[in-house]
């Protein structure tokens, strides 16, 4: 079939099998938009774990683990996965308690044994979504993806600077440079020109285009890091991960921690919820049913309870990717399965890992500032759903203000330390709540819905 005879109702369609021309780079392309946060969260709980020597294999794992993750989201197995276009990929929600875990005394056995449990408990909750989904109408879930949207955006524009999600010890001298400014906005002039102007896939994968035209003059221009060439050389063809964690589910920390997993899993239902409505409302302009939520949240917890078995950190559904279905519209969820193998691929294949993670951050950022701008703009789609009414934008102001507003103020769990606030106060205890903002954005959306009467 010809670009020209492809419809728009076939690309909304879920069960819509591209040629293979058109498969592979925008499979690929979902592949770029989420590699480095894939990696990112891994590199951060090895360093905080032990040191460099657990990154290669932590890392190799998530690989493996996002691919496994995807593949029972598209392809799913029984009532489990939402057979939509969602990336699974390692959660940065969880980087902060894991952290601060293992700085306490805690192992990778007691991670990775509190995340089979907290997995569990989200495959349970799953089956609870179509009687709570009430309480999240187009609404409430429109405001978390719009809040999605807005928390992700500095991470593009950390990206676009040459730093990313990394802590200060990583950042380069050049960061906020005039030369990585220049390649971010080159990066986006080169998308927008191909997807005004490319026809087909061209224009569908525009995201994939300009990545790779950023790619290859970031080569002459020497922003390729020399290390990062040099581990493409030395990286192996073929290898498995060889590292063993155990599992731990009975000493203290990892009690601790199993607590910790279940409140976190309300908080990912929260996010998936508010992706799964993302995609669908971006890609084909409709809301989710109840078996692709019911779905989606189930393996949400199936994936990060099997990955964890084997090593892998919690697996979530991955904004990015959002904006990227909500920019291509290709809503075919083999598409997605493509990306999936490739993942595995590169968790099998060090060396084409190392070719990815070579690609420049001003690169990706570029890229990565287009495609979370994209899902802002998909939950203010969802909230136009519900029309711009004084109560309606009222529910908004606010929910959106606490959410973005608590994320922005990092501070807020410091106060225990400055304060009469005891370390087991609510300011403490709560902090994960308040790692990226969406779940109180969601919160309030919904109590606030639920009690503020309708306008006639």
């Amino acid at each position: 079939m010809s670009d020209k005879e492809i419809k728009p109702e076939q690309l909304a369609d879920p069960e819509y099998t591209p040629p293979m021309a058109q498969a592979v780079p925008l499979g690929i392309q979902h592949v770029l938009a989420m590699f480095a946060g894939n990696v990112t969260v891994p590199l951060l709980i090895a360093l905080a774990a032990g040191g460099p020597q657990l990154i290669t294999p932590l890392v190799q794992i998530a690989l493996l683990a996002a691919g496994v993750a995807t593949l029972i989201q598209t392809i799913g197995i029984g009532p489990i996965g939402s057979r939509l276009p969602v990336v699974q990929g390692t959660s940065f929600a969880y980087v902060g308690i894991l952290i601060g875990a293992l700085k306490s005394g805690a192992t990778l056995a007691a991670v990775f044994g509190a995340s089979i449990i907290g997995g569990l408990f989200q495959i349970v909750l799953g089956f609870f979504i179509p009687q709570i989904r009430k309480y999240i109408p187009p609404l409430v879930s429109g405001v978390v993806v719009m809040t999605i949207g807005f928390t992700l955006l500095p991470v593009g524009i950390k990206y676009s600077a040459g730093c990313g999600a990394f802590p200060a010890p990583f950042c380069k001298a050049g960061f906020g440079s005039l030369s990585n400014w220049g390649m971010a906005v080159l990066v986006i002039i080169v998308t927008l020109l191909i997807r005004r102007y490319g026809k087909g896939m061209w224009s569908a994968a525009s995201i994939f285009f300009g990545l790779v035209v950023g790619y290859i003059l970031a080569f002459p221009l020497g922003m390729v890091n020399s290390k990062a060439l040099a581990k493409i050389g030395s990286a192996k063809w073929f290898g498995f991960p060889d590292q063993h964690f155990g599992l731990d589910f009975t000493s203290p920390a990892a009690v601790a921690l199993i607590g910790l997993m279940v409140i976190m899993a309300f908080i990912t239902t929260i996010e998936t919820v508010g992706d799964i409505s993302g995609i669908t409302m971006g890609g084909a302009n409709r809301e989710p049913t109840d078996k692709e939520l019911k779905g989606g949240i189930m393996a949400d917890g199936f994936g990060s309870a099997i990955v964890a078995l084997f090593g892998g950190l919690p697996n979530t559904s991955y904004s990015q990717n959002v904006g990227l279905v909500s920019y291509t519209k290709v809503m075919s969820r083999h598409v997605v399965t493509i990306g999936a193998i490739f993942l595995i691929l590169c968790g099998l294949i060090p060396k084409l890992a190392a070719v990815i993670a070579a690609l420049p951050q001003p690169v990706l950022g570029g890229a990565a500032v287009v495609m979370f701008g994209m899902i802002a703009a998909a939950g203010m789609k969802l909230i136009s759903q519900s029309g711009f009414s004084a109560r309606n934008m009222l529910i908004v102001a606010i929910s959106v203000g606490l959410g973005v507003g608590i994320w922005q103020v990092d501070q807020l769990g410091k106060l225990a330390k400055f304060g009469p606030i005891p370390k087991s106060s609510f300011v403490d205890w709560s902090i994960p709540l308040f790692v990226s903002g969406i779940v109180v954005s969601g919160i309030v959306a919904a109590v606030l819905n639920a009690v503020m009467k309708d306008e006639e």
